[in-house]
């Protein structure tokens, strides 16, 4: 546990900290690239510098993901601060989704911060997919038949 409270870190680094990303597109929410934030926006609740307990899920280098979370009681010690755990490629999404909400819930974090993990290790999952190539388009009706080159 830190010295100072969260809510007071916050205020100070709410509008300057190295994670924020900056934009000039009117009301649109400020972004940022917390590797703790799971849903990417500045805001107190997701901050994960900030608070106390805080999950991050991030694509692994060969395939799969890994699970960042934060210890509690190691908050003045930054080396041993965080949890890392890999889970890989070869191990099927219901048992890495599974594995992801089992490590955020038995750790007593929020409820939404379990749902976002998950969501969000099934979209970095999707997104290592093969990519299919698409099948080729059939002619339909005699007249595209007839007018189709012949091989």
């Amino acid at each position: 546990m830190s010295t100072a409270s969260a809510d007071l870190i916050w205020q100070i680094t709410r509008a300057q900290n190295s994670y924020l990303v900056k934009r000039s597109t009117g009301g649109a929410p400020q972004f940022s690239r917390d590797p703790l934030n799971l849903m990417n926006i500045n805001s107190r609740k997701y901050a994960g510098f900030v608070n106390d307990k805080a999950v991050g899920v991030l694509p692994n280098q060969e395939g799969g993901v890994t699970v960042i979370s934060k210890k509690v009681g190691s908050a003045n010690k930054p080396a041993s601060s965080r949890h890392t755990v890999t889970y890989g490629r070869n191990k099927t999404a219901r048992k890495t989704s599974k594995a992801i909400a089992n490590q955020v819930a038995k750790n007593g974090y929020r409820a939404d911060l379990r749902k976002a993990a998950v969501a969000r290790a099934s979209l970095i999952r999707r997104s290592q997919r093969a990519v299919k190539a698409d099948p080729e388009q059939k002619l339909r009706g005699n007249a595209a038949k007839k007018a189709a080159p012949k091989e």
